[in-house]
């Protein structure tokens, strides 16, 4: 076998890549750059960029809020946006301190709570969550958080991991740590959430391993996988409107008018009887004196 390496440096190679595909991602905020940094990362970020920016062409003029690790995808944004947040949970941040973003300018990323967001009501129109619901102690209340800072009709894009995909079973990558979802696990979480979902997508048809070869044929199992297999994407990309009409009652019709009969009284006047006189207690006495 020794010498079979030492003539043949693709089974070296091959080798060392199958000694090294058990390790794991640490999914903290400084593991998921590290793996975003790698080449199986870089693809990674390149395919989904790719797929968000068909979904959200442009954001010109609004306030966006990522959620989660989006750091590697609100870039897309950055030039027409109004205003660019991240915002990272605790549990990412692990022991170390909070990783910058962005990083070539004034850092723009806030540590907070996932169920407790430091942010007023309705002061985001699109919120990105990626590397966060699936990590997420209580999804839905991460999600009622995410309605709260949502402006009336504001927009959520979810990066979910797709349980019936090879992504959701391999720890080496992000997408393998957490609880996945299948699609319509997911649409049902966002429904009692208090969100109308309006747009459901699969990405990730490569395979999760960082072979070369595979890398550069990237382009080509996206555009096969779509037609071939969508339910066995990686992740599912996932667009869902605030509901604000769901909390009113809807209208119902007008209740019908009914008839009461109401008894009448002895003492009521009626047109064919006569009026009854009335006598008043002081008369009554001075005739009763008089007559005595």
């Amino acid at each position: 076998m020794a010498g079979f390496g030492r003539f043949c440096p693709a089974a070296r190679r091959a080798i060392a890549y199958i000694h090294g595909m058990g390790a794991e991602v640490h999914f903290t905020a400084w593991g998921l750059q590290a793996f975003y940094e790698a080449p199986l990362g870089a693809v990674t970020r390149r395919v989904l960029r790719a797929r968000l920016r068909e979904i959200w062409p442009e954001l010109t003029g609004r306030e966006v809020l990522g959620l989660g690790h989006a750091g590697p995808y609100l870039r897309l944004w950055r030039r027409g946006a109004a205003r660019l947040v991240s915002a990272t949970p605790e549990a990412l941040a692990g022991d170390r301190r909070m990783l910058p973003w962005p990083p070539d300018g004034p850092c723009a990323v806030a540590l907070a709570e996932e169920d407790r967001l430091p942010f007023a009501d309705m002061c985001f129109d699109n919120i990105l969550l990626v590397h966060g619901l699936e990590a997420a102690e209580n999804a839905r209340r991460m999600l009622r958080e995410a309605w709260r800072v949502l402006r009336p009709e504001g927009r959520l894009l979810a990066v979910v991991p797709n349980r019936r995909s090879v992504w959701a079973h391999l720890e080496r990558t992000p997408f393998g740590h957490g609880a996945p979802y299948s699609s319509g696990q997911l649409a049902r979480l966002l429904e009692r959430s208090m969100f109308t979902v309006e747009r459901r997508e699969a990405a990730l048809f490569i395979p999760p391993f960082g072979l070369r070869p595979l890398l550069r044929g990237a382009k080509v199992w996206e555009a096969v996988g779509q037609v071939v297999a969508p339910q066995l994407g990686g992740v599912t990309l996932i667009e869902a409107r605030k509901a604000v009409m769901g909390l009113i009652p809807p209208a119902t019709a007008p209740a019908r008018a009914r008839r009461i009969r109401v008894p009448q009284p002895g003492w009521a006047v009626s047109d064919e009887a006569p009026v009854p006189t009335m006598r008043s207690p002081t008369m009554r006495s001075s005739g009763e004196a008089g007559g005595r």
